[in-house]
């Protein structure tokens, strides 16, 4: 066995440590007594293993000493000074034990026998969880995924966990969505995520781990309480954070086929009124990709086809981090700082080859690589208080700033097939800064109502340039072309209050809303289209009503809320952004907000261990935002050589109109084999972007089936399928897809360790085909990724950190979300 010795830096860091915590060592001056005894379930008498047991100073509550029950209940605290102190045991499905405990010169050794723990039954909205944390939890507005103990997101990001939310998708690209619309608000505990939500450059979601996320909370029909942006919902995204007395974390490594490297290392320090947390992310990945896209564009009466094939390798590296404490002041307040660091350095390259037919019959060769340099920094301060002598009341506040700095290099070259081999480059550089700060207050009115309230503001400054760069002649140097490259900067300030009632009577909850949010926004491109400005003042209520229905553990709700969608800059900026020579987006200043009504009906019922959730819904979208091609009749003269180039963009036009349902079912077959499977059948209608058609119209859906495995105590199985049907667009269609992925994951070394293994995707079928045609243009995009991928990984957890006992699968409250 290898001996693992501290360096001598550790045991200044150590010596450092001790300083800190002079209260701790003073507690255990004199180590002459012991406490121990035996944990029992209340209702069984049988032993309560891993149960976390402290002993805290009676003076200041200060952290001693801390243990863990073994398989057969029993605890032992050792080495403990005489005096007063009390003593807590909490452990996972049980309500926690508090004692105050005396070590004397007369009784140095405590033997406290039997301790019986009684297990926890929360009701939450006529949904009974007992025992762990159950998968979904339904609360009035909101469904509270606990994603801890899925296993097929092992070794993978935020996107990946997502993809297995209810109600959610993942597009090919990382796009999210919910319900059909990609209009959604991504919040990171809480808090707006602008690196996120903004299209400012890197994908927030592919910077966070899947290790570091504990739940998500999705809210498909928010209230007054929530941001009014995001047609679709709310996704908030809740880190881990240790709650555990002492030291407490998690070291992992994951592997994955094909140049895929994961290692992180999470620690946590709780000691009586101070919690240090810190994690660190290191992620090395290579992705390989295929594409082809067959395009025909009518121009000036000739018909031209461009067919367009090609590879390429991806490499992503990222650095991310999170540190911060919470601190408990007196009169039941606290305070959270953190501070989360994130670094991103990818790198695109590959090869195309197009065949272009019509003015011109050629095979022109090229060579492209993206390189994308992305740095942002997120912190807040969270602050918190409540009152023991007014149950419910709560008053929070937080703070927030985000700044981010992105670099992005799109260069390309022919290679064959055209007189001009030299590269050009486009240079797209992104400065965003945003702060905002939000504060809410409960006050209940008695023990049946309350009222909700709450101010919130946010500023957000971002500007940038985008040179195109062209190769000398003489392949030295480069020349900026002052015609092609632009300058931009763009703000945007909000400010929102909201109020709520909810009240309960008898067998009914009845809660209502008023939101009111101001925008201002401006901005330009200098060389292109601008100055613009926007100003809008909007009122945004909301209503739900539920009933428990007598007899039967079940709910019927009905909620309806009024939601728009903002147009970011990437949106509205005026400039080119080429993905390659043959193709770009471009924003339009005159794109203005869409409004959206939503209205949902749900059924909830529990029978037993099994549960069934329902749910019809209907969302009407107003000024709505269509994405949009066409073909640029001037590009493809000036610099398509033969070949189309198209454009990108949104535009306002019509309404869109979706309405379906949603199902799902989490039924136990077996001691070791629970089920869930859920789906969703809807019809997405939108007007047709050429105005001479009927609006287009397609029944499209979801479905997602998992079963979960325990064929022994320490080892957890999952297999997941997921299928999504076609759907249409304003000019086109996006083809059905599905999966299946397996996980499984070995408890090891008493508990201390855990193996996994994950196949995604393991029929490889997993790829993007998107058809769109309007007048004079029609085309085919096929893009197939990199989805077959093999993790293994193994963890080591520190302190009494230990991994889920088994594993929870999700029960559904949606429809089943899919991952591309």
């Amino acid at each position: 066995m290898t001996s693992y010795l501290p360096s001598s830096r550790t045991l200044q860091g150590l010596g450092f440590l001790a300083m800190l915590f002079p209260l701790a060592a003073a507690a255990q001056q004199q180590p002459t007594g012991s406490v121990q005894g035996t944990l029992l379930d209340q209702a069984n008498s049988q032993p309560v293993p891993f149960a976390n047991v402290v002993v805290l100073r009676a003076q200041d509550s200060t952290f001693v000493a801390g243990a863990e029950s073994a398989e057969n209940g029993t605890f032992s605290l050792e080495k403990l000074g005489l005096g007063s102190y009390i003593l807590k045991a909490t452990a996972v499905g049980y309500q926690g034990l508090r004692r105050t405990v005396s070590l004397t010169p007369a009784a140095p050794a405590l033997r406290l026998g039997t301790l019986k723990l009684a297990s926890t039954s929360t009701q939450l909205a006529s949904v009974t969880v007992q025992g762990e944390r159950a998968a979904v939890q339904e609360s009035l507005d909101k469904k509270v995924i606990n994603v801890e103990k899925d296993l097929s997101s092992v070794g993978g990001t935020a996107v990946n966990v997502l993809q297995n939310v209810p109600s959610v998708t993942v597009a090919a690209d990382g796009t999210v969505s919910m319900r059909g619309s990609s209009n959604i608000t991504i919040l990171i505990d809480g808090k707006p995520s602008n690196s996120a939500n903004s299209g400012a450059g890197g994908n927030r979601l592919e910077q966070i781990p899947a290790s570091a996320i504990e739940r998500v909370e999705v809210v498909t029909n928010p209230s007054a309480r929530y941001d009014a942006a995001g047609a679709g919902g709310v996704l908030n995204i809740i880190l881990k954070k240790q709650k555990k007395d002492g030291w407490n974390g998690q070291a992992m490594l994951n592997l994955g086929t094909r140049d895929k490297y994961n290692p992180s290392l999470s620690l946590n320090r709780r000691m009586g009124k101070l919690n240090l947390f810190g994690s660190a992310d290191l992620r090395d990945d290579t992705y390989h990709t295929r594409m082809w896209n067959d395009q025909y564009a009518l121009l000036e009466g000739q018909e031209l086809r461009t067919y367009q094939q090609g590879t390429n390798v991806r490499r992503n590296k990222n650095y991310s981090a999170r540190l911060g404490f919470d601190y408990t002041l007196p009169a039941n307040q606290t305070i959270t700082v953190t501070v989360e660091p994130n670094r991103n350095r990818s790198g695109n390259t590959g090869i195309q080859l197009a065949t272009l037919s019509g003015a011109t019959n050629a095979r022109i060769g090229s060579q492209f690589r993206v390189a994308e340099n992305v740095d942002n920094l997120e912190s807040s301060i969270d602050y918190r208080r409540t009152w023991d002598s007014h149950k419910g009341r709560e008053l929070s506040a937080n703070l927030y700033h985000t700044y981010l700095d992105a670099n992005v290099i799109v260069a390309q070259r022919n290679t064959e097939g055209s007189p001009d081999l030299r590269e050009w480059t486009q240079d797209l550089q992104v400065n965003l800064n945003a702060v905002g700060g939000q504060v809410d207050y409960v006050h209940p009115l008695g023990e049946k109502a309350r009222v909700d309230m709450g101010l919130k503001g946010q500023w957000q400054k971002n500007y940038g340039t985008d040179d195109f760069l062209r190769q000398n002649s003489d392949n030295a140097g480069v020349t900026r072309l002052p015609d092609r490259s632009y300058a931009y900067d763009f703000k945007e300030y909000t400010q929102a209050g909201y109020v709520t009632f909810q009240q309960e009577t008898g067998n009914w909850t009845m809660q209502g809303g008023l939101r009111a949010e101001y925008t201002n926004t401006s901005g330009q491109v200098q060389g292109g289209n601008g100055p613009f400005a926007l100003e809008y003042l909007n009122l945004f209520p909301s209503a739900t009503v539920a009933r428990k229905l007598p007899g039967a553990d079940q709910r019927l709700q009905a909620s309806y809320s009024r939601r728009l969608n903002r147009p970011n800059f990437m949106q509205l900026l005026a400039f080119p952004l080429y993905q390659d020579q043959r193709s770009y987006r471009i924003g339009d200043p005159t794109l203005r907000p869409e409004y959206i009504n939503a209205f949902e009906l749900g059924h909830q019922m529990t029978m037993g261990q099994a549960s069934l959730t329902s749910t019809l819904f209907y969302r009407q979208t107003t000024n709505a935002i269509q994405r949009l091609v066409r073909v640029d009749s001037t590009a493809t003269r000036l610099y398509g050589a033969g070949s189309v180039v198209t454009a990108q963009y949104s535009d306002n036009f019509g309404q869109a109109t979706t309405y379906g349902a949603e199902v799902s079912l989490n039924q136990p077959l077996a001691k070791w084999w629970r089920l869930t499977a859920s789906g969703s059948l809807f019809q997405n209608t939108v007007t047709s972007a050429t105005g001479n058609e009927a609006n287009r119209k397609v029944v499209s859906g979801t479905a997602r089936l998992m079963n979960s495995f325990t064929p022994t105590p320490k080892l957890d199985i999952q297999v997941t399928g997921n299928y999504r049907a076609a759907a249409v667009t304003a000019q086109g269609r996006i083809s059905p897809v599905g999966s299946m992925d397996v996980a499984m994951r070995q408890r090891l070394f008493n508990d201390r360790g855990a193996v996994t293994l994950r196949v995604s995707d393991v029929f490889n079928t997993q790829r993007n085909r998107t058809e769109a045609y309007t007048e004079g243009f029609r085309a085919t995009y096929y893009n197939k990724w990199e989805s077959r991928v093999g993790y293994l990984g193994f963890t080591w957890y520190l302190g009494s950190n230990k991994p889920p006992k088994k594993i929870e699968s999700q029960s559904q409250g949606g429809g089943g979300g899919f991952g591309g």
